[in-house]
C-alpha cells in the first residue's frame, strides 16, 4: 500500500503499530522506569526508616523466592502458548520436589535438580496424554494431576524415606534426609564494596548498592540457569521457526495443520517442557532448603500461573511478576509487620500515580477506584504503626489478587486456549 508525496513520488504507507496501536517500551523508557522505581523505593525507605525494603538480604531472599514462582509461570507459558491450560503446575512442582529430594540426598544437589526436571516432565506428559490424546477438559485434568501428585508423593515418601538407609539418615514419612548444599556464585570484587556502601544508608546510593549486592552475592547457580531459561524461552518461542509453529497451535491449530504442522507433537513437546520447568522450580525449593518436605510448594504453582497471566503470556512480564511476588513474600518473612506497614505507603503512591495516568487517558472509573484505594492505604499507614500477623502472612496472596484485578483488562489470551482439538476437524 502506498501514498503519494508532494513531489509525486510514491512512498510506502506507514504500517499501523502492532498490538492494536499500543507501542512497546524501548530500552530508554525501561531504564527510566527502573530509575523511577528505585527512587520511589528509596524515598519510602527513608520516610518509614525501614531498612529491610532495600537490604541485600531482602533482595537475595526475594530472588530465591521468585525463582520457583517464575519457573512455574514459565512452564505455564509454554503450555498455554500451545493452547493447553495447565492448572497442574502445582502438582508438577510437587513431583519435582519429591524426585529432587529422593535422588538429591543420595547423589548430590545437581543430580537431584535433574531428577526434579524429569519428575515434572512426567507430570506434563500425563497432562498431555489426557488433554491432547483423549480430549479431557484441561481444568479437570490439571486438578486431577494436582491431587494425584500429592497423594502419590505422600505414598512414596513412606516407602523411600521412612525405611532403611533413608530412615537412618534422618528421613521420615514426611521429609527426606538432608540434601547437600549447592555452591553459590558471587561477582568478584563487588561484594565488599557494595556492602560498605549499603551500610552508610545514603539516600538512593545505599539503596541501589543493597539491591545490586543482593543480585550479585551468594547467588545459586540454579538462579543463573533460571535467568538463562527466560532468555532462551524468548528466543525459542519468538525468534525461531519451532516457536512460531508452537504458538500457531495455540492461536489456530486448524490453520497450522493445513500448513503441515504436527499439532499433537508440538503440544506434547510444549507440555513436556512445561512440566520440566515446573519440576525444576520444585527442585530449587529442595536445594534451597536442603530437604524435601511435604507441602513444600505452598501453592507456588498457582502463584506462578498468576504471574504468567500478569505477564500477558510473555517471558519478561512473567519474570517481573514473579519478582514482585517474591519481593512481597521475602518482605513478610524477614521484615514482619513493620515492613508490610511500610509497603502500604509504597502501594498508596503507586495507586495514586496509576489513578492520575488513567484519568489522563480517559479512564474515569478506574481512576476513581485507584484513587480511593490510594487514599484508603494512605489512611491505614497514617493511623497504624504495624499490621497484624495474619495480614502479614497473607501479603503475597493479596498482592496476587490485586495485580490480577488491575491488569486483567490488558490481557491478550491465545485464541485457542483450552479448546478441544481433533486432527482433521475444521475450525
Amino acid at each position: 500500500m502506498t501514498t503519494v508525496t508532494r513531489t509525486g513520488v510514491a512512498a510506502p504507507a506507514k504500517r499501523p503499530p502492532k498490538d492494536g496501536g499500543k507501542r512497546r517500551l524501548g530500552m530508554p523508557q525501561v531504564l527510566l522506569l527502573v530509575a523511577a522505581g528505585l527512587l520511589l523505593l528509596s524515598a519510602v525507605r527513608a520516610i518509614t526508616d525501614t531498612t529491610n525494603l532495600t537490604a541485600s538480604a531482602q533482595i537475595g531472599g526475594a530472588l530465591a523466592l521468585a525463582v520457583p514462582i517464575g519457573l512455574a509461570g514459565l512452564g505455564g507459558l509454554w503450555a498455554e502458548r500451545s493452547g493447553v491450560i495447565n492448572i497442574g503446575l502445582e502438582g508438577m512442582m510437587i513431583l519435582g520436589t519429591f524426585f529432587a529430594g529422593w535422588i538429591g540426598w543420595q547423589h548430590g544437589p545437581w543430580a537431584g535438580a535433574l531428577a526434579g526436571v524429569i519428575g515434572g516432565a512426567l507430570g506434563g506428559l500425563v497432562h498431555a496424554m489426557a488433554t491432547v490424546t483423549f480430549g479431557v477438559d484441561h481444568i479437570v485434568s490439571g486438578v486431577a494431576i494436582n491431587i494425584l501428585a500429592l497423594g502419590a508423593t505422600q505414598y512414596m515418601a513412606k516407602i523411600f524415606f521412612a525405611d532403611g538407609d533413608a530412615l537412618e539418615a534422618g528421613g521420615t514419612d514426611k521429609q527426606s534426609p538432608q540434601v547437600d548444599d549447592m555452591h553459590t556464585f558471587s561477582v568478584p570484587g563487588l561484594s565488599g564494596w557494595l556492602g560498605d556502601l549499603e551500610d552508610k544508608h545514603w539516600f538512593f546510593l545505599s539503596d541501589t548498592a543493597g539491591i545490586l549486592r543482593g543480585l550479585t552475592h551468594d547467588v545459586s547457580y540454579l538462579i543463573l540457569i533460571a535467568a538463562a531459561l527466560f532468555v532462551l524461552t524468548y528466543y525459542v518461542l519468538w525468534r525461531s521457526a519451532f516457536g512460531l509453529r508452537l504458538r500457531s497451535c495455540g492461536e489456530n491449530p486448524v490453520a497450522a495443520e493445513s500448513l503441515g504442522v504436527n499439532v499433537y507433537l508440538y503440544k506434547y513437546a510444549a507440555l513436556a517442557v512445561s512440566g520440566a520447568l515446573a519440576g525444576l522450580g520444585g527442585a530449587f525449593l529442595v536445594t534451597f532448603t536442603h530437604i524435601y518436605l511435604e507441602g513444600q510448594t505452598g501453592g507456588r504453582g498457582y502463584i506462578g500461573l498468576a504471574s504468567m497471566i500478569f505477564g500477558n503470556w510473555r517471558p519478561g512480564g512473567t519474570a517481573m511478576a514473579a519478582g514482585l511476588f517474591g519481593f512481597t513474600d521475602s518482605l513478610q518473612l524477614r521484615g514482619g509487620g513493620e515492613a508490610v506497614h511500610a509497603l502500604f505507603l509504597l502501594l498508596a503512591v503507586l495507586l495514586a500515580a496509576y489513578a492520575v495516568w488513567k484519568y489522563v487517558r480517559g479512564g474515569g472509573r478506574a481512576a476513581i477506584a485507584a484513587g480511593a484505594a490510594a487514599v484508603l492505604l494512605g489512611l491505614l499507614y497514617a493511623t497504624t504503626d504495624t499490621v497484624p500477623r495474619e495480614v502479614v502472612e497473607a501479603t503475597p496472596y493479596v498482592t496476587t489478587l490485586v495485580v490480577l484485578a488491575v491488569f486483567a483488562q490488558r490481557l491478550r489470551v491465545p485464541k485457542w486456549i483450552g479448546k478441544r482439538y481433533r486432527r482433521g476437524e475444521s475450525a
